[in-house]
This record gives structure tokens, sequence and C-alpha cells, in this order.
């Protein structure tokens, strides 16, 4: 079988742990790859040098078999978009790590566990979570984790747009916004939480509606995961559809963006996360 691991850029700290993650997973007989980045920091450091693997784009980690994740939230996000339905662990080594469920002293013996299950079964132990997907008449974007956001080209006095939002055929709110962030219950606690959007349990299965400095005051909203949202963006210059704040597609209004749930889910694998001790550090 084999490993991929994406390391945090410009952290020793995850750059010595993605070091001592590829020696044990050899002593399993897996396979490791690391992402470009991670195989470049690892081979410029003396120390870490005789433990350098294979190195693969991002892209390509879809054809492992377990991915892992070493840092932050972002790290995750930027893991997650090559993993495409390969399971993905999550070693946190950020300030609140919603998508990170592992702590780093217990990184490597949580790994090399679930890569003997892998082994023995064929399988990984995962839980899956849904993915948005963003998409207008020729065009659609890599699918988001967290959110989905809908704006004018620039936000504040004197941009954002008209935005009409529809719930599967049925308008629920139209006027000037900034924009319109669509969610799901994993990317609560993210960009959605800063626009006053609600916080959601993980295993709702729902998606969020948030309006962004919205003149018409329209409540967050939370549909079902299967709704089919429709943002029409007009009255403005130029917008900008923007995936898990990485991938973006400039649109020229009059636009109509569908943001619905995307075909594959995120499958993490590992231990669950805590939810509720994971708010904690939001405080």
């Amino acid at each position: 079988m084999t490993v991929g691991i994406v390391a945090q850029r410009d952290n020793d700290r995850a750059m010595s742990l993605a070091s001592t993650l590829c020696d044990r997973l050899r002593a399993t007989s897996a396979a490791v790859v690391v992402d470009e980045t991670t195989a470049g920091a690892l081979g410029d450091h003396d120390a870490w040098e005789a433990a350098v693997p294979d190195s693969a784009p991002v892209d390509e980690m879809s054809t492992c078999d377990l991915v892992v994740s070493i840092g932050g939230d972002g790290t995750f996000l930027y893991a997650a978009r090559g993993a495409g339905s390969t399971p993905i662990l999550g070693v946190n080594l950020g300030e609140v790590g919603f998508l990170n469920a592992i702590a780093p002293e217990e990184a490597v013996e949580t790994v090399v566990a679930e890569v003997e299950h892998i082994q023995k079964t064929g399988s990984a132990r995962t839980r899956a979570k849904p993915r948005l997907q963003a998409s207008g008449d020729d065009w659609e974007l890599s699918p988001a984790l967290n959110e989905v956001v809908v704006q004018g080209e620039r936000r504040g006095h004197g941009g954002g747009a008209t935005v009409d939002v529809y719930v599967d055929d049925s308008l629920y709110t139209s006027g000037h916004a900034d924009g319109v962030l669509v969610a799901t219950p994993t990317g609560s606690t993210a960009y959605n939480l800063s626009e006053r959007g609600p916080l959601v349990h993980p295993d709702v299965a729902g998606l969020i509606i948030t309006g962004m400095a919205d003149e018409m005051g329209t409540p967050p909203l939370v549909v079902d995961v299967d709704s089919e949202i429709v943002v029409e963006l007009t009255d403005a210059d130029s917008g900008v559809v923007v995936s898990d704040g990485r991938v973006r597609k400039d649109v020229v209004p009059p636009e109509r963006i569908t943001v619905s749930r995307a075909g594959e889910p995120v499958r993490l694998a590992g231990p669950p996360l805590d939810f509720f001790t994971a708010l904690d550090k939001l405080a």
C-alpha cells in the first residue's frame, strides 16, 4: 500500500514529524510519497536528508491508499483537494484544528495503526463528510469541504452586488450584499462563523446559507444537504466564486451560480474529533 504525506510548509515541527513518520512507515512495508513542497523541505535539511521519500504533486495523492495531513486546517484543505476519495487523516499542529483530530504526540502510532488496519482488512475506518460543488453554464470549481463564496469583485462601500438566492427553485432572499456564503456543517466553524453564520454540528445533514453584509438583514438558513442553491449575481461590473478560500473563478454578471452537494465526499480516517472540546479553543 502507499501512504501520501502533506506537511505544512515553512513549519519545522511538521517536517520533523513527517520525517519520523516516513521512517516508521517503511518498517510496515508501506510505500511513502510526499508532496513536492514537503520533499524539497526534507531534502534541504541535513538532519532529515536520509528520510526523503519519493514525491508527487498533491493532485496525484488520490492514487494513494491513505493521505496524512500534518499542520493546520489550511494544510488539510490543501491535501483534501488532491486526495479525492482516498481516506485522509489529519494531524493537528494548529490552534483549533476542526479538521485535524490527531494530536502530534499521538500521530505516529495512530497512523501506523491505521496503515496496519488497511493492510489487514483492505480498507480504512472512515467517516464521510459532504463537499460542495459550485458551477456555472460552462465551468465548475473543484469541490469545497468548508464553503463556497459568491461575491462582487470587492467588499465594502461601493462594492458588492445584487444577489438573488434560490433554494430548490424557491426565492429565499434578494437584494444588495457583499456576497453569499454556502457552507457545510464541517465548515460552519470557519469563514461562515466570521460572517455571523450559525455553528452546526458536523453530523447534521444540512447546508448553511449566510449573507455577507447583506442590506436585507436576512438571517442565515440551514437547508437539506441535498438542496440545490442558486445565486444570481447582478448589478456589478464583476464577481468571483471561491472554493475553500483557494480556488477561484472570476465571473461577469449577470451570472447564475449553482451550489450543491458534490458527488464525492471527503473520507476522514482516524479517531473522530471531539467537536465540543474543539469549540473551547475558539474562546
